[in-house]
């Protein structure tokens, strides 16, 4: 009797199973619901458990100069990450990493700690060893390490505004860089892994890029200018040997691309270049057959356009002929030129030379050029002496090979070429091209020459000086010019283009007030040549090769 007393009925049984599974079902459904919800919505906190540990760089190929030294390359770095639910005090962590890791801000990385629904948040990207040694010694929970690919560029400032700069995941945003991940593509890669691909080779000789950055320091220091600029081209292919522009920024450095006091002056900035523009103003005259070298004009009294006049810094008091018009730097002489051929001459033939639409090389658009508004009368006489139309250097230098190499078209490039020189479309006649190279050179050897201190024995440099003021508010400013020099070597068979610019020159040699370009921008020329000859293949003359 008690035992069936105490036996519960079949009934209820059967109802205490049937609360039970309705009790697990709706458990069960409410976890599927959960789920689902995330899955549309995206939310947070799945997101970022389920993918944010999943994190992809990607593997870049190297970069060397002509001669295979490394310019920039991938390298295995650790990468520090939190998961922020393992991490036990988030001031503790944020305190003891900000005294290790140099730069990292506390108050951010507190914030980054705070929501422990995140399971992933890097910290910093591409440690050092030491660093990471340092973050290991503190055993912190909750932070962890990964492996992944670091770019790294070994000459640093010495090619920074080529090679550009990549972001913290390996991806391109400037220079060179850019350009590979635009062109050849990258490589997704889950950790450090060598790329698959071959390296990059450039145009560049890293002999010549240490002697040409090196002279410009020399030249910022000694004249007190604020910038300087320099490309050495050669002439028969559009290849760019060495290009430096000063001051320089270190690719190592991150966003240093983003600088404004450290412009790329070669291609980003467009200047008036003064008196070097003359060179195409007498060949363009020579092309056409409007003039011959011994033709005479009287440049001895200014041109008058209203209110404006054009003189020369220092009057001959007697008729030039077109080649001293060339050597004596005659602004009223080169205007007369300009003025004999007309606007729609001028405008042809400065267009044919590729100085009228943009160009753009492997580091992208160079800076497009700045044409007047009204171009007639007085613009054509002012830009035929360099005054009036604004120029990115490396425009100009691409317009000038042709005059220096029998004519024919180059477009500027920072990658070696394969192919056999002379190859580009002929654009000015042989016989305009050497007429050319015999006034550079005198310009170079005559002692009345603008550029004869840019004379190294046995090169025969030839070239021609430039002196711009620069504008201002309210107008030009007298004392802050831009001075330059583009010259050629050797000049009886043109190998190699200089154009050199200095920003704001302060002195020049020889004088004690002096800042025109024959007596700063023409002796750097020299000295560049001088160091960059030789290891770019060109001996002086009257030294025998050897078999």
């Amino acid at each position: 009797m008690t035992g069936a007393a105490l036996a519960p009925p079949a009934a209820s049984v059967r109802l205490r199973l049937l609360a039970v599974v309705l009790a697990l079902g709706l458990a069960m459904a409410a976890v599927a619901g959960q789920l689902l919800r995330l899955g549309v919505s995206g939310g947070a906190s799945g997101r970022v458990a389920s993918l944010e540990t999943v994190v992809r760089t990607f593997a870049r190929p190297d970069i060397v100069d002509r001669r295979g030294r490394i310019l920039a390359t991938d390298v295995a770095a650790n990468s520090l990450y939190a998961d922020p639910a393992v991490v036990l005090d988030r001031d503790e962590v944020a305190e003891k990493l900000s005294r290790v890791l140099p730069g990292l801000e506390a108050t951010e990385l507190r914030a980054l700690l705070a929501d422990r629904n995140r399971r992933f948040v890097w910290i910093r990207r591409g440690l050092s060893p030491r660093e990471a040694q340092r973050v290991h010694d503190l055993g912190l929970p909750g932070l962890s390490f990964r492996r992944e690919p670091k770019r790294v560029y070994p000459v640093g400032a010495l090619v920074g505004h080529i090679v550009g700069q990549v972001n913290p995941d390996n991806r391109g945003i400037a220079g060179l860089e850019r350009h590979i991940d635009e062109t050849a593509g990258l490589e997704a890669v889950s950790g450090a892994s060598p790329p698959l691909s071959g390296p990059i080779r450039l145009a560049l000789d890293l002999g010549a890029q240490h002697a040409v950055a090196d002279e410009l320091r020399l030249a910022m220091q000694r004249y007190s200018a604020t910038g300087a600029s320099a490309v050495v081209m050669d002439a028969r292919t559009g290849e760019i040997v060495a290009a430096a522009s000063l001051p320089q920024i270190d690719p190592n450095v991150a966003g240093a691309h983003l600088d404004p006091a450290r412009p790329d002056r070669l291609q980003s900035g467009v200047y008036e270049l003064g008196s070097i523009l003359k060179a195409l103003t007498v060949a363009m005259s020579l092309e056409d057959g409007l003039a011959t070298l011994d033709k005479t004009y009287d440049v001895t009294k200014p041109l008058t356009f209203g209110r404006h006049q054009i003189r020369d810094l220092h009057p001959p008091g007697r008729p030039l002929t077109v080649r001293d018009i060339f050597l004596q730097s005659s602004n009223v002489g080169a205007a007369m030129l300009g003025l004999e051929a007309g606007t729609s001459r001028q405008l042809v033939f400065f267009a044919r030379m590729g100085l009228l639409e943009p160009i753009r090389t492997e580091l992208g658009p160079v800076a497009p050029p700045l044409l007047p508004e009204r171009w007639d009368g007085i613009e054509t006489a002012t830009i035929s002496y360099g005054h009036g139309l604004a120029l990115a250097p490396l425009q100009f230098a691409a317009a000038a090979a042709i005059l220096v190499n029998g004519g024919r078209r180059v477009a500027p490039t920072y990658l070696r070429r394969d192919g056999e020189p002379g190859q580009g479309e002929v654009v000015l006649k042989p016989e305009t091209s050497a007429a050319i190279r015999e006034l550079m050179r005198l310009n170079v050897t005559m002692a009345h020459g603008t550029g004869r201190r840019a004379e190294v024995a046995g090169y025969r440099v030839g070239g021609k000086t430039g002196t711009a003021e620069m504008p201002g508010v309210g107008g030009y400013r007298e004392k802050s010019v831009i001075s330059s020099f583009v010259g050629a070597f050797p000049m009886d068979e043109p190998r190699y283009l200089v154009l050199v610019s200095l920003f704001e020159p302060q002195s020049g040699e020889g004088t004690s007030g002096g800042i025109t370009a024959g007596l700063n921008a023409a002796p750097v020329t020299g000295a560049i040549v001088t160091r960059i000859a030789p290891v770019l293949g060109i001996l002086p003359r009257g030294i025998p090769v050897a078999p």
